[in-house]
């Protein structure tokens, strides 16, 4: 049944329209041409036939125009759920953007700070002579202060360098 109605799809809409209403008109008026060619003298044997007819046709016409509303309904709700994609892929890519934007900002920011913070480090451990005198003498064992210093640098962990040294 599905093939009829792809075939019909592919007659333009108005032209279908059209063409059922003809067909609901012609049934209507078989109809109402049995009903008055009883008193025709001439047109009195035609009338058994005229009426069956003309309620098949109304019949056949009023399905075929409930079937082209149903298409047509689908139609339209296709058309206003792609509208909606589209509006919904256009607010995801602004969405996207401004995520994206903000962590290019935060990354930068915290590249920064780290950044910011290491120069600080180097430049007080080098210029303040009591800050190296606490190095020195830190109960803190090395392997830490190197882990430190190298997750503050975003450097690698070398341990196996550090255990060789000790």
């Amino acid at each position: 049944m599905w093939q009829v109605q792809w075939m019909l799809s592919l007659i333009p809409a108005e032209i279908l329209s059209l063409i059922y209403w003809i067909i609901i008109a012609v049934g209507i008026t078989g109809i109402a041409a049995g009903w008055l060619g009883r008193w025709i003298p001439f047109y009195g044997k035609y009338v058994q036939l005229l009426k069956p007819i003309g309620v098949l046709l109304v019949v056949l016409g009023v399905w075929l125009r409930g079937g082209y509303d149903v298409e047509m309904a689908w139609r339209a709700k296709v058309k206003d759920m792609e509208n909606k994609v589209a509006i919904a892929e256009e607010q995801a890519k602004t969405a996207t953007a401004k995520v994206e934007t903000k962590v290019v900002t935060q990354t930068k920011i915290v590249r920064e700070k780290g950044e910011t913070i290491v120069r600080y480090v180097d430049k007080v451990v080098t210029q303040d002579k009591e800050v190296i005198k606490f190095v020195e003498h830190c109960p803190i064992p090395p392997a830490v202060v190197n882990t430190i210093n190298a997750a503050a640098k975003n450097q690698p962990i070398e341990e196996k360098k550090q255990e060789a040294k000790k």
